[in-house]
């Protein structure tokens, strides 16, 4: 006997239960009974439904707005400068734009190799603690990848050129340089705090 996929011999079935037997039996005549009725059925009332529905009058649609066209402007500037090319007078071939020092003479360090930890923003670094080593203070910084660095005053750290000026116990002070957004730059105070456990 084939019951819903499996298959069950009638000569092992002796050790089933009388009960168990019972149940599969009523459940056989269950299934062929619900077959059985699905094919035997009339279409005549679903096929008059349809007809039904498709002799229904519909609804007129409402036309749709007519679109007004704006009308077109051809824009002549072939005389200015294109906005999506830098300065000719401001590049020198090859050069990128340079910002000026135009707040004292403040701009970011150059000619030097850039350390590791200027690679993540500030925001993403946590003071982990110090060291002191005879007269010198080191700081544990925890970067976001979970590394822990050593550094003392006058390493970088952060994005914008920030240059530590002083170590404490529960914060590293740092000056970092930013563009003062009329293409020059500025000096802004900033501090890393010792994280809380």
């Amino acid at each position: 006997m084939k019951l819903g996929g499996g298959i069950i011999d009638i000569r092992k079935s002796q050790q089933l239960s009388l009960p168990v037997m019972r149940r599969l039996r009523s459940l056989a005549v269950i299934f062929i009974a619900a077959i059985g009725g699905c094919s035997n059925g009339s279409m005549h009332d679903l096929e008059s439904y349809v007809a039904d529905v498709l002799a229904r009058k519909g609804w007129p649609i409402e036309s749709l707005p007519t679109v007004e066209i704006p009308p077109s402007h051809v824009y002549e500037s072939s005389e200015r400068r294109d906005p999506f090319q830098p300065d000719i007078a401001a590049v020198d071939e090859g050069k990128q734009p340079e910002m000026t020092a135009s707040n004292g003479g403040v701009r970011p360090p150059e000619q030097r190799n850039r350390e590791e930890l200027e690679g993540f923003p500030l925001d993403a670094l946590r003071m982990a603690g110090t060291l002191e080593q005879g007269i010198e203070m080191w700081a544990l910084i925890l970067g976001p990848e979970g590394t822990v660095y050593r550094v003392q005053k006058g390493n970088y750290v952060g994005r914008n050129y920030g240059r530590i000026h002083s170590i404490v116990e529960d914060r590293i002070e740092l000056t970092e340089i930013i563009p003062d957004g009329q293409g020059g730059w500025q000096e802004r105070e900033a501090a890393l705090a010792l994280a809380e456990k």
